[in-house]
């Protein structure tokens, strides 16, 4: 990187570290922020904005293409918990708009991470999984009388892929009753899972769960049989997967 790149990088970031707010997009089909690749660099990115204004102004353009975004502002008593949650969900950089201007900023030149012991269930994290299953969620919620194209069926490879890799964590409950379950639409029943522990506490907002790590050979193991399959992140991207997807792990 050339002195001048590196010192307008060092700039931004600063601006970053001092903003007392940002605007960011929050996709209208995972409740999570949107994210995007970009085609050159490959970057898994999420868009931040330095004010209003610019946010709206991009985002009537997201609108005009029917790519359902929303706005949210991010107090700075929000902001280290936001960019710690892209690290989980595998967003490696984001793209800092300012105006008629767009940086792009590695997410490991701007937050370090701390490194994670010890947590009550076991640190577990799927960023590759949860990147994918937000991408897929963006596209087939976006159209979805589009039916299967090439690009959701190259992701559905991808989730099924990634669904074998590593471990979860469950929801139990503290007094022993019964698994929490989650009812979908159309009233049919399905068993949580999450894939980090930050995605775990949005659904234990009243603190009467503990997490259990699960790996995912051992699904059949721990799925009850109320269910018709799994949801990832129910707070989140909220993907169900059927029963018969989830035997396939």
């Amino acid at each position: 990187m050339e002195d001048k790149e590196y010192m307008e990088q060092q700039t931004i970031i600063k601006g970053l570290q001092e903003a007392t707010i940002l605007y960011i997009f929050v996709s209208g089909c995972t409740r999570g922020p949107y994210v995007q690749c970009d085609p050159e660099t490959m970057d898994d990115e999420t868009m931040i904005f330095m004010n209003l204004e610019d946010a709206k102004k991009e985002g009537d353009l997201y609108l005009q293409d029917k790519i359902p975004i929303n706005i949210a502002k991010l107090e700075k008593k929000q902001m280290l918990g936001f960019y710690t949650s892209l690290y989980t969900m595998g967003i490696n950089a984001i793209l800092v708009v300012m105006g008629d201007r767009k940086r792009r900023i590695q997410l490991k030149d701007f937050v370090k991470r701390k490194k994670m012991d010890g947590q009550e269930g076991g640190w577990i994290e799927n960023p590759a999984l949860h990147l994918t299953s937000l991408y897929y969620m963006q596209e087939i919620r976006r159209k979805p009388e589009q039916g299967i194209t090439e690009k959701i069926k190259e992701l559905q490879e991808e989730i099924e892929i990634n669904l074998k890799r590593g471990g979860y964590l469950l929801a139990l409950r503290k007094d022993g009753e019964e698994i929490p379950l989650v009812k979908g639409i159309n009233g049919e029943v399905f068993q949580p899972i999450f894939t980090d522990l930050l995605e775990f506490q949005k659904f234990n907002r009243e603190n009467k769960l503990q997490p259990m790590v699960v790996l995912a050979e051992n699904f059949p193991q721990v799925f009850t049989p109320k269910a018709k399959g799994i949801v990832l992140n129910p707070m989140g991207v909220n993907m169900p997967l059927s029963l018969r997807r989830v035997e396939q792990t």
